[in-house]
């Protein structure tokens, strides 16, 4: 139970609150924002490689926010592919968990 709760459960209640907010943030008039939604979705699991590509120096106050910028873009993207390997992860683990509860051996 507590492998159900820490590798299936609360990573899936984190990423649907995460697409839930985010979600009507995209929407515009004229459809939906893909590319928003995946830099918004994925900022939260990018977040830690924001800073490590780019580090403002020597910039004025404008480049130092451009570069900032620039960096949220980049830990967005990131985090976009860790969000789809979460959600990988957690549909093999849902997968492990529901073949050893039938009698299946299953290797890791």
């Amino acid at each position: 139970m507590k492998r159900m709760i820490c590798n299936v459960i609360l990573p899936g209640v984190l990423i649907g609150l995460i697409v839930i907010v985010c979600y009507p943030i995209c929407m515009k008039e004229d459809g939906f924002d893909f590319f928003q939604f995946w830099i918004l979705s994925g900022f939260l699991f990018g977040f830690r490689k924001m800073s490590m590509v780019l580090i403002p120096k020597n910039y004025g106050i404008g480049g130092s926010l451009g570069v900032l910028a620039l960096n949220c873009i980049i830990g967005g993207i990131i985090g976009g592919f860790v969000l789809c390997y979460m959600i990988i992860k957690i549909f093999a683990e849902l997968t492990c968990i529901l073949l050893e509860t039938f009698g299946q051996k299953v290797l890791k």
